[in-house]
């Protein structure tokens, strides 16, 4: 979307050029500090807009900006010397000493004062209020409990308020002239305010693109009900992902008709808007992620509330370590989980075999592990898992064949995930046959698709500028959904399946790269004598001569080319 709305992009570069002069030059801190701001903005138009819905509709609805807000250690200080019917009297008549007035916290009122006092008010009140939002049991306010809000200028506080606001502005005119949610074009901007993030993480995370999550969520084509995790979540992207496949698929199921092809020849949306309050519950609580990065717990938790989900579950925890103990429990696990990291051994969960603390074979085991039988993975791995010749990775790579179905391996272009890094990847996708303590008595996987993707729509290098098209993106979801083993036997072609027998022979030891299975074709070259090339390039560089003439300068040629030889010889 932003590919085709020049002023929307550039209203978010000017954002981002005001915190890098104002001070703060640290993507991942500008980010976590405008994610506040537009926390703050967007809080305050879905308060007004259902306050005018319920006006409209006449039903009942209690403003999150009506009466008097406490601080907590205001809290603190009451609790237990007044009855509560004192309490409520003595915040109503006492807001100065005892409680704050909701309605100057909103957006639209703080951003009419001056430029101290705005930073005052934000930084004492509207932030802590934030932060207590959805009580003191909640996810949310749990993980923002040690969040800071540190603009530390009062100009570049008014200047981000203004920005955000002519964003927002620019947001409700394409929402009314294009037809397009405004939900989801809010999306895409936070998306690509993520996307600034271009810096890996010390363990090697980096942010996967929104059109290879679109992909893998349409391979694996989760539905209402499955529980969905991701165990290294990140900002939230593949829990998005899957949550907007959902919700599209059911808005397509429930007649929806302003549904859109975006820019990489899927259709999506964020509104649930037509969905019962029973399906919108159980899609709620159908998505989890974990991360050990506190900052990126945060993001993940307000990128999926602004995206209609009111209580993510998203939570701070390393699912590789001892005190992670869930197993079985997921339908659908998508991930790309860190690549070059290593655990401390004494650290690794004692359910996970591997003989090895690298990171993006625990995590794959860890993945298994958590699915359900039955239950389906879609997991982005470096290409080397596919072919390492240590024995962990042979072991691995044995379990994906023998206790799972491996579906498909996807191989992916090395330049998809710039410019955070240039490695070769791979898509793995496997249901769960046999558990962790299955004796198997019979191998799960009988043939496995594969498929060499050259283009994903994008330029390969670090700018990753949109292409026409749509690369092999649609291809692969149109063959992979096709797929049959009688008709996907040309080992030249770009996709082929294998079989298992083959896989796990002698030769290649369960060895799952591409290159290994793949028939190159070479073509037989004719070329022509070295006089009529001699002749050509004469004509080429002298024009037409007669005979004779011809004749001279190839004999002048040959001279020179005899003493070369001569001189080199």
């Amino acid at each position: 979307m932003l590919q085709n709305n020049p002023e929307l992009k550039s209203k978010i570069d000017q954002l981002w050029n005001k915190f890098w002069s104002g001070g703060i030059s640290n993507p991942l801190t500008a980010i976590e500090q405008i994610t506040y701001l537009l926390f703050m903005k967007r809080l305050d138009e879905l308060d007004l807009k259902r306050q005018s819905d319920a006006e409209w509709t006449g039903e009942e609805y209690t403003s999150k900006f009506d009466g008097v807000w406490v601080p907590p250690e205001r809290r603190t200080k009451l609790s237990g010397r007044e009855s509560s019917v004192e309490l409520v009297d003595i915040l109503t008549h006492d807001r100065r000493h005892y409680g704050i007035d909701k309605r100057s916290l909103r957006w639209s009122e703080f951003k009419r004062m001056q430029a101290q006092e705005m930073l005052q008010h934000v930084q004492g009140n509207v932030f802590p209020f934030l932060k207590d939002l959805n009580g003191a049991e909640s996810n949310f306010t749990h993980h923002m409990k040690n969040a800071v809000f540190i603009i530390p200028k009062p100009a570049l506080l008014v200047e981000a308020v203004k920005t955000i606001d002519e964003i927002f502005e620019v947001m409700e005119r394409d929402s009314r002239e294009k037809g397009q949610a405004f939900q989801d074009i809010q999306g895409d901007v936070y998306e690509f305010l993520l996307s600034e993030i271009a810096t890996a993480g010390k363990n090697g995370q980096f942010r996967t693109p929104r059109h290879i999550i679109k992909l893998m969520a349409d391979l694996v084509q989760p539905q209402l009900g499955h529980k969905i995790a991701d165990p290294a979540c990140g900002s939230g992207g593949f829990l998005l992902g899957a949550y907007q496949y959902i919700v599209t698929e059911l808005a397509k199921k429930a007649g929806a008709r302003d549904l859109r092809i975006d820019e990489d020849g899927f259709v999506r949306t964020s509104v649930a808007a037509t969905l019962t309050e029973k399906a919108q519950t159980t899609l709620a609580s159908s998505l989890w992620g974990y991360d050990i990065d506190q900052t990126m717990v945060r993001l993940g938790l307000m990128n999926l509330m602004m995206h209609g989900i009111d209580e993510p579950h998203i939570d701070y925890k390393d699912t590789l370590s001892k005190s992670y103990i869930e197993e079985a429990e997921y339908d659908i696990v998508m991930a790309n989980p860190p690549f070059t990291g290593s655990i401390d051994k004494g650290d690794i969960n004692e359910h996970l075999q591997l003989a090895t603390t690298k990171t993006e074979l625990l995590f794959v085991e860890n993945i298994y592990r958590l699915l359900k039988k039955g239950g389906t993975a879609c997991v982005i791995v470096p290409q080397g898992v596919l072919f390492g010749s240590g024995g962990a990775f042979k072991t691995l790579r044995q379990m994906l064949v023998e206790r799972c179905d491996l579906k498909a391996v996807i191989t992916l272009p090395s330049g998809v995930f710039k410019p955070y890094a240039g490695v070769s990847t791979a898509i793995l996708l496997f249901t769960k046959v046999w558990g962790l303590k299955d004796k198997v008595t019979q191998p799960a996987t009988e043939h496995v698709w594969f498929y060499e993707m050259a283009a994903d729509g994008y330029s390969l290098d670090d700018k990753r500028s949109k292409h026409e098209g749509y690369g092999d993106l649609q291809d692969i979801i149109c063959r992979y959904h096709a797929r049959d083993a009688s008709t996907y036997i040309d080992r030249t072609a770009k996709c082929f399946m294998v079989p298992r027998s083959e896989i796990s022979d002698e030769k290649n030891n369960y060895d799952l790269s591409l290159s290994r299975y793949k028939q190159d074709v070479f073509e037989e070259v004719h070329y022509d004598a070295p006089g009529v090339i001699l002749d050509r390039l004469i004509q080429a560089e002298v024009g037409d001569v007669d005979e004779a003439e011809l004749g001279k300068v190839q004999s002048g040629i040959v001279r020179e080319l005899l003493a070369l030889k001569g001189t080199v010889g």
